[in-house]
């Protein structure tokens, strides 16, 4: 899940004075440099990440990148692997950063009359990783800090466009993360058709016990590494078995049920949508560079950006008159590059066939 949220404030105080303790030893340091350089217990050097405008309120964003509850909950029960989740997380993080840069962070020029989208970049990001929520519950996620001004304008970027790829980032970011922990762990997590995140193997009582959805937001803990330990070991105590999900047959492949169902009813659609059906659709998950190359081979070169993208229709975007043309081809077993949609293949083969009877 990833929120943005706006400073208007360049204390960031909150981060440099909470070292996450409760990932003591799982990680290197609290705070990372996806950009830059320094000393992020620093106060000051942290500030420096803020860069704005003389005019702007807003100085910077807090983009807090949250993995799936069940994927959280490998680093309480797991601690062996855990450090193996949490690299799984921080590229996934950067995965996430990558694809705003490439398409929502963008600056509004609107001279001569027209306005256009300029694509820029930020010039520092930093990033902090904790482990648990308010109420002292597993909850894998950073808080991505970076300057609303990026590097070599004048301006500040468009914040509607940033928002309008969220849910795009978002897509990114878990399909990352169910690609990365299978990668590096020997969990595997997978997303259901309706949305649904689960790891196979992993008991649904475990979500149960940590379910978050407290109707109070609760005090701000610091605890040790020690502490929240025996916090989770005491919850287990209460543990109660319900059961795992039933897990399909896992392999490098697309639901294309799941893509299919992304634009029903819909007459249009933008490439950000498009990005966020085929991630979602990716059952075990896939690395941003593939999907990023997939996507660019189906439908061509990726270099929309800002909040207007392209109109395309869903008759291209289903790929319709692709499969007709190409017919049903093999999954390559490296990548989903070369993914047909099979079911639908078939189909026009029976209807073509069935027009021929007819036809006699």
């Amino acid at each position: 899940m990833l929120k943005v949220f706006s400073r208007k404030s360049n204390d960031l105080s909150y981060f440099t004075d909470d070292q996450a303790l409760e990932l003591e030893g799982l990680r290197s340091t609290p705070g990372w440099w996806l950009r830059g350089s320094g000393d992020l217990t620093s106060p000051q050097t942290l500030r420096e990440v803020l860069r704005s405008s003389e005019r702007a309120s807003v100085v910077g964003y807090d983009i807090v990148v949250a993995a799936p509850r069940t994927t959280s909950l490998l680093v309480a029960l797991d601690e062996g692997q855990a450090p193996g989740v949490i690299a799984a997380h921080r590229r996934s993080v950067e995965a996430a950063v990558h694809y705003l840069e490439e398409h929502a962070v963008t600056v509004r020029d609107r001279r001569g009359g027209d306005d256009r989208d300029v694509a820029a970049r930020w010039e520092s990001i930093a990033s902090f990783t904790h482990g648990i929520n308010r109420h002292g519950e597993p909850h894998l996620h950073d808080h991505v800090i970076v300057g609303s001004r990026p590097e070599g304008v004048s301006g500040v970027l468009d914040s509607r466009a940033l928002f309008a790829h969220l849910g795009a980032a978002d897509a990114v970011y878990r399909a990352s993360l169910r690609y990365e922990v299978g990668q590096r762990t020997t969990w595997q997590p997978w997303r259901d058709f309706r949305g649904v995140e689960h790891v196979r193997s992993l008991d649904e009582g475990y979500r149960t016990l940590w379910g978050g959805g407290f109707e109070e937001r609760g005090e701000k803990l610091q605890p040790t590494r020690e502490q929240v330990v025996a916090w989770w070991h005491r919850d287990l105590e209460r543990f109660e078995p319900q059961g795992e999900k039933q897990c399909p047959a896992l392999g490098n492949e697309l639901n294309e049920h799941t893509f299919q169902a992304a634009f029903e009813g819909r007459y249009s659609t933008t490439r950000r949508d498009v990005v966020t059906a085929w991630a979602d659709a990716a059952v075990s998950g896939q690395r941003y560079e593939n999907l990023r190359a997939t996507l660019n081979y189906f439908y061509g070169p990726g270099d929309e950006r800002g909040i207007y993208e392209e109109a395309r229709s869903i008759v291209d975007v289903r790929m319709v008159r692709d499969v007709a043309r190409r017919g049903p081809r093999p999954l390559l077993p490296e990548h989903v590059g070369d993914w047909i949609q099979r079911e639908r293949s078939r189909s026009l083969e029976r209807s073509s066939t069935e027009r021929n009877l007819r036809s006699r």
